[in-house]
């Protein structure tokens, strides 16, 4: 009775600091004047003007040159202005007190679940969602993570009642986590820092090809009896889903791209990829993008340059590829507030600023599959933007004053910021 009441509880504290209500429709055009607006595709615009109306951007150009009349004209001289930014590979709004299993839904029983989805479980009223607006990032994919094949992902909006409501698109990808070659010895036992475990990675890599190979003959139509799982994998082989395989070392990469390929999935994208400057010349022939680790870690060996973490993304960059970060870890869903940090970090390591802004706009809208939607200040998309008072990728000046998603001005108050004001008041 104890543990129920406990429950009980922190969930009503929870509800108690629910997330503000969505806000309403815009309900009239708008038009922001004179700041510096960075596009997300590179390009940067002075004095510019941009114009929105029934949630989406009808006119970017310079507050010289403006064509349209609007209802709500702001001027915003001396600040700066950028499409949204999108965490990929998050998990936010799937889990909201580790230590309580009712609120945790990440924690799915089984190996193979390709038929379970995050787009039913994401929690559009989480305060971790709330915590990342006032950062500029007003668009997430919510990720799964057990499993070998965990499920399928969704790309939402965070400013919603309900996973209906922030859902932008279902389903679009299946993740794989792909078998580690290694495992980490224990010096007390006088084991090498590195073992190879051939026979277990063996084992593994086995049961991915008898499920898929199952999978593909289910799908084939060669069965009498339903297999949800089976059913669910039939988006990768048809083309439909993107499949997201995660993985880190070189081995693992190509082994899993190799495999991939061998069984007709052609829409790949590497998840991790913390060696994966050692082959960007296989990348690049594949046609491979890269969501990448964040910056904020330790290499993974004890002999690898300890700044190389921050340095990938120029090394992948500069090799044509396609790269956004990846915002997992330790910590993650909180940490997922420090997505432009990290972003910082790679240009502070040799990443063009803007392009650093493209790496978590279109770069990630690219690779999620609504870069007709979102990811750029263009005629046509939606109005999912922000202002901040200086450079958004830097904690010290990345203070927003308005943020948009589909036209609709958000409130950036959290509950952090709630207590800041409750507590100012006692002093």
């Amino acid at each position: 009775m104890k543990k129920i009441a406990l429950i009980i509880i922190c969930l009503g504290v929870n509800l108690g600091f629910a997330q503000q209500t969505p806000a309403p429709k815009q309900a009239q055009s708008i038009l922001l004047v004179g700041a510096t607006a960075h596009i997300g595709n590179g390009d940067v615009i002075e004095n510019s003007a941009i114009g929105f109306t029934e949630g989406k951007i009808v006119e970017v150009s310079t507050a010289d040159l403006v064509k349209g009349n609007y209802d709500l004209k702001i001027d915003l001289k001396g600040k700066e202005v950028y499409p949204g930014f999108i965490a990929a590979n998050s998990t936010v709004g799937m889990v909201e007190i580790d230590a309580i299993r009712p609120t945790n839904d990440l924690n799915e029983i089984g190996n193979f679940l390709p038929h379970i989805r995050t787009a039913i479980a994401y929690n559009a009223e989480s305060k971790v969602v709330e915590s990342l607006r006032p950062n500029g990032i007003l668009t997430a994919q919510i990720v799964p993570r057990r499993g070998r094949i965990a499920g399928s992902s969704t790309v939402v909006q965070l400013d919603a009642w309900n996973w209906e409501d922030a859902a932008l698109k279902t389903d679009e990808g299946l993740h794989l986590n792909w078998p580690r070659t290694y495992t980490y010895g224990r010096r007390a036992k006088g084991q090498d820092p590195i073992i190879f475990d051939e026979k277990n990675y063996s084992k593994q890599t086995r049961e991915i090809e008898a499920f898929f190979t199952a999978a593909k003959s289910y799908n084939n139509g060669d069965a009498a009896l339903k297999n949800l799982p089976y059913e669910a994998m039939s988006g990768v082989f048809l083309g439909t889903q993107k499949l997201y395989l995660h993985a880190k070392e070189k081995r693992q990469i190509i082994d899993g791209i190799h495999f991939l390929k061998k069984h007709g999935i052609q829409d790949i994208v590497l998840v991790g990829g913390d060696e994966a400057h050692l082959i960007t010349d296989f990348l690049n022939e594949e046609n491979i993008p890269v969501i990448l680790s964040r910056p904020h870690r330790l290499p993974n060996t004890e002999d690898q340059d300890v700044k190389l973490p921050f340095k990938l993304a120029a090394k992948l960059v500069n090799a044509g590829i396609l790269v956004t970060v990846d915002v997992s870890g330790r910590m993650e869903r909180m940490n997922t507030r420090n997505l432009p940090f990290y972003a910082g970090s790679f240009a502070a390591y040799g990443v063009p600023k803007e392009k650093a802004v493209e790496m978590i706009t279109l770069n990630a809208a690219k690779i999620l599959g609504v870069e007709n939607q979102l990811g750029s200040l263009e005629v046509g998309k939606d109005a999912t933007l922000f202002v901040s008072e200086g450079d958004a990728l830097d904690m010290r000046t990345n203070q927003l004053s308005r943020a948009y998603i589909q036209g609709r001005e958000i409130n950036l108050a959290t509950h952090q910021t709630e207590l800041w004001n409750r507590y100012m008041e006692k002093y």
